[in-house]
């Protein structure tokens, strides 16, 4: 059993939703990345998303890009982000997840970007340009190793839900809206119809992203499903601080009062 397959049985045990939240890694820096990360766990972070820094992040709305931009201007190399994992493992409980796109593992390698996840303790990964249909390429790779690939499904990806759901591992990351990830007033999405197609083909737990950033978001949501990500909304937190201790003091005010809306 996967560190967040664990983590959603303890949290439905405790009637609880996670909150997942995300970060660039780099941005700052991959020190500041690194106490952002262990910030956010000690304020009641579930689930933590690393997103890899990559020059052309299509799903990405400007906040991210604007993260990938600060972050590739370190010269951020995967294998750094890598050693930055395994030593958070040394005292880092919660559970670690990617986000990168599949030119950067194909870059890297397959074989040893999967075995790499295992060793640093990386435990899921998710590729926003992988469609479901091309996903097979991984198949013989990722079966070698003890790491969960999320699907993604977005509201119109109706006569596809089924086969997308049942290929999910860790959890099902469920698209709010369409187009990029950012910042959202509102949601135009129906979402009982949304979950009622999702239901009806898998007990996975699903997570909603895209365009989350208020405990109001929060509130209204997470009646739908089991956890929620705050992806642009917290890398704002990091984007707006002159120095590291301020994005560390930000991103934990920000993570405290969205793990109140969780939890009230």
């Amino acid at each position: 059993m996967s560190r967040i397959e664990k983590k959603f049985n303890e949290l439905k045990e405790l009637n609880k939703k996670a909150l997942i939240t995300f970060v660039t890694a780099g941005d700052p820096n991959l020190e500041g990345t690194k106490k952002i990360v262990i910030q956010m766990e000690k304020d009641g972070a579930d689930i933590i998303e690393l997103g890899i820094p990559y020059s052309d992040p299509i799903a990405e709305g400007p906040v991210i890009q604007a993260a990938n931009e600060r972050a590739l201007k370190n010269s951020i190399r995967i294998k750094d982000i890598f050693d930055m994992v395994k030593d958070m493992r040394v005292t880092a409980k919660v559970p670690l997840v990617f986000l990168l796109y599949f030119n950067c593992i194909f870059k890297y390698g397959p074989d040893k970007f999967f075995s790499d996840c295992v060793s640093s303790g990386v435990d899921g990964v998710i590729i926003p340009d992988l469609p479901f249909e091309e996903s097979d390429e991984l198949d013989e790779v990722v079966s070698k190793y003890d790491v969960d690939i999320i699907s993604l499904v977005a509201p119109t990806s109706k006569e596809r839900i089924e086969k997308i759901a049942k290929r999910s591992k860790g959890f099902l990351y469920c698209v709010s809206s369409l187009g990029v990830t950012g910042v959202r007033n509102k949601f135009s999405t129906d979402f009982n119809e949304f979950f009622s197609y999702i239901n009806k083909y898998t007990s996975i737990p699903k997570a909603i992203g895209f365009g989350i950033s208020t405990p109001e978001h929060i509130k209204n949501l997470k009646g739908y499903c089991d956890g929620l990500i705050v992806g642009s909304a917290m890398v704002k937190q990091v984007e707006r601080s002159s120095n590291i201790d301020e994005a560390v003091k930000n991103v934990s005010d920000y993570v405290k009062t969205l793990r109140e809306a969780m939890d009230s």
